[in-house]
């Protein structure tokens, strides 16, 4: 089968973790008789100092004529002071939202071999952390009207949280079907007890839970989910969020699995592309990206953690392209390496592992593979 990648490398290490995947879908391609092909186009500062804006409309027509897309990271202190609607920030924003991405899914798994790596007591650890966030991705207080206003105490700033039931629907209904072929638990995040846009949100998931009686639904304050994730994160399967709450949460759990380095990110939306080659499976177009930013302090050093980009575009080949086994090859893969006792800067474990750089990081993995 022959499929068409946008790559957006962006900024920092996007530059070096990119690559790795790219190879590594490669050696999927040979494995399993598939052809990518990769279209590398610019998002974020480098696009800013290459054409003046974050986003370029060239950007917005390759991805949007692609089959998904794979996003290294984007952003730096170089481009901190620029308007807000001109940072490397608000090019991803305006690519989710030209992409109609809505559903953003981060799993986090703890990996047998890095249990030492888990800031958590080793009784909790063991346990197990095995869950996957959803986070609504194009609405909420990140695309609420924003802006700045004298008032008599001087300048006051002010970003505005909104929901619709149509956004919150959608992606309860996301996180549902995702908890059907899993455990069948959806814990839903929100405060409820203070906003009201949280308590329309805990009304629609729990109308929209009717649809799905097979599965348990649970309601849960974000200051004690942040609790929750450090005390006891083997009770969580499936995490229903906001934007901004999904978004800091997942990083929390990020580290309780030994590395932000570690987690892959897909985001998904409702438009599909019919291919004749895909056996049945309609192409969901989506972009794909590690949760972790463009780490400038590294950058360039061959240091950075490559196995997010490519746990990422594991995430791709399952979710975009219904390439099940292919998905899994390169999990299995990547579990075989950490097995193996080889390790990245970012992953402290305490043992006497085998520390490599991101290029051999990626070497190791396509050999397993």
């Amino acid at each position: 089968m022959n499929y068409n990648i946008a790559v957006i490398n962006g900024d920092g290490i996007g530059a070096e973790i990119t690559p790795q995947a790219i190879k590594v879908l490669e050696v999927i391609g040979e494995k399993f008789n598939h052809s990518f092909k990769f279209n590398h186009v610019l998002m974020g500062g480098c696009a800013i100092d290459e054409t003046g804006i974050p986003l370029p409309r060239e950007t917005i027509d390759t991805c949007l004529n692609s089959d998904s897309v794979l996003l290294g990271a984007v952003g730096g202190p170089k481009w901190d002071n620029v308007p807000g609607h001109m940072r490397p920030e608000a090019g991803l924003l305006n690519l989710r939202a030209a992409m109609k991405l809505y559903a953003n899914l981060r799993p986090a798994r703890l990996f047998g071999a890095l249990k030492n790596a888990c800031p958590l007591r080793t009784d909790i650890a063991e346990k197990g952390i095995d869950m996957v966030f959803v986070r609504e991705l194009t609405g909420g207080i990140y695309f609420g009207e924003r802006g700045r206003r004298n008032t008599q105490s001087g300048v006051e700033a002010f970003d505005t949280e909104c929901y619709s039931e149509l956004e919150i629907e959608r992606i309860a209904r996301v996180a549902f079907e995702i908890a059907t072929v899993r455990n069948k638990k959806v814990t839903s995040i929100d405060k409820a007890n203070v906003l009201e846009s949280s308590r329309l949100w805990r009304e629609v998931v729990h109308k929209t839970a009717e649809s799905f009686p097979e599965i348990e639904v649970g309601d849960m304050l974000v200051d004690n989910a942040a609790m929750q994730l450090v005390k006891n994160p083997s009770q969580f399967d499936v995490v229903l969020a906001s934007n901004m709450f999904g978004d800091i949460l997942s990083d929390e759990s990020a580290m309780i699995t030994g590395s932000i380095g570690m987690l892959a990110s897909a985001s998904l939306g409702d438009t599909k592309r019919n291919s004749s080659e895909s056996k049945g499976h309609p192409l969901i177009v989506g972009l794909y990206e590690p949760i972790h930013g463009s780490a400038p302090d590294i950058a360039g050093m061959d240091k950075a953690n490559p196995i997010s980009a490519i746990l990422s575009a594991a995430m791709m080949l399952k979710y975009s392209f219904g390439l099940n086994n292919e998905s899994a090859a390169i999990e299995t893969a990547v579990d075989k390496v950490l097995q193996n006792g080889v390790r990245t800067l970012d992953i402290k474990d305490g043992g006497t592992s085998n520390t490599v750089g991101t290029k051999q990081m990626g070497e190791l993995i396509c050999d397993a593979i």
